[in-house]
């Protein structure tokens, strides 16, 4: 798979990456919101099951295209598993031109300074090995700021800067991603912060490296502006947050040269009890509205 052609896609791609990357503690919810309860399967083998099912369903939808649809986050066992016959990362490149992604964090530590930094990852360059073999473009990685402390917000992103030169070490393509919840009451704070604390390692890196970024959308519109024109960012993406679609995408249109990275907001609507055109209509009307919010800037 070309890695010039993919870098391509996502630096200019006229379109958003879609967050299929739903791990082992969101899965539930992600199913519930799917239509699909704790009571209809018996094991964690099978909820992964049904949550693969549901991402496939999403892929081979005929509005899932490259045209729309620059990039998609897996979650690993998404990329060890086949759609439609092909390994998953190389069915959306290949058969829909959607550059491939994978989330790479095992989940949050517990809080310290306001913030929950990533828990440990002894075995990152085993599975950036992996991803590289598989096709895979660049990782994601969340960690989260609960509120404007200075200290914690420089450890946070100084740790994500840190793993993010791991990955560009194997040839891959980090999303830092310091997610500032959007229930705080010193957001605005924090987000100033953030936004220094990223110039600065941005700053820091070298010519030939470049990263992107999936951030919160701000209570400031356009305040990631210095990140969006900065040399060392390929793109950055905002996500949904826990934001209703229709509220994100609104603030999104409110940010210049930032696109959506949905989870949530994208498969708002879909149930496992549509049928398939139902399912493929409502799909399509969520896929052209934050695409349309991630152009609008």
């Amino acid at each position: 798979m070309s890695q010039a052609a993919q870098k391509e896609k996502i630096a200019k791609g006229e379109g958003f990456i879609a967050a299929l990357d739903q791990s082992g503690g969101s899965t539930p919810k992600a199913l519930r919101l799917y239509g699909i309860t704790e009571d209809q399967y018996a094991s964690e083998a099978e909820m992964f099951d049904l949550v693969h099912a549901m991402r496939a369903r999403i892929a081979q939808a005929p509005a899932f295209t490259g045209d729309r649809v620059i990039g998609a986050i897996l979650f690993e066992m998404t990329m060890d598993r086949e759609i439609a016959g092909l390994p998953s990362a190389r069915y959306l490149w290949q058969e829909r031109g959607v550059v491939p992604f994978l989330k790479v964090d095992k989940g949050l530590a517990e809080p310290q300074d306001g913030v929950r930094l990533m828990k440990p990852m002894p075995d990152l360059d085993a599975l950036l090995a992996r991803a590289t073999e598989a096709g895979i473009f660049g990782t994601k990685m969340r960690s989260v700021i609960d509120a404007a402390d200075a200290a914690g917000i420089a450890a946070n992103v100084a740790q994500q800067f840190e793993l993010g030169r791991q990955i560009l070490g194997h040839g891959l393509v980090p999303i830092i991603e310091p997610e500032v919840t959007i229930s705080i009451a010193d957001k605005a704070a924090a987000e100033d912060m953030l936004l220094a604390s990223i110039k600065t390692h941005l700053d820091a890196l070298p010519e030939d490296q470049e990263v992107m970024l999936k951030l919160t959308l701000p209570e400031t519109a356009n305040l990631y502006a210095p990140l969006v024109d900065h040399p060392r960012v390929l793109r950055v993406v905002a996500l949904s947050g826990g934001y209703s679609r229709d509220e994100a995408n609104a603030r999104l249109a409110q940010n210049r040269g930032v696109i959506a990275s949905f989870s949530r907001a994208l498969t708002e609507g879909l149930s496992a009890q549509q049928s398939d055109d139902e399912f493929n209509a409502t799909l399509a009307a969520s896929i052209d509205a934050i695409r349309a919010a991630s152009v609008a800037g």
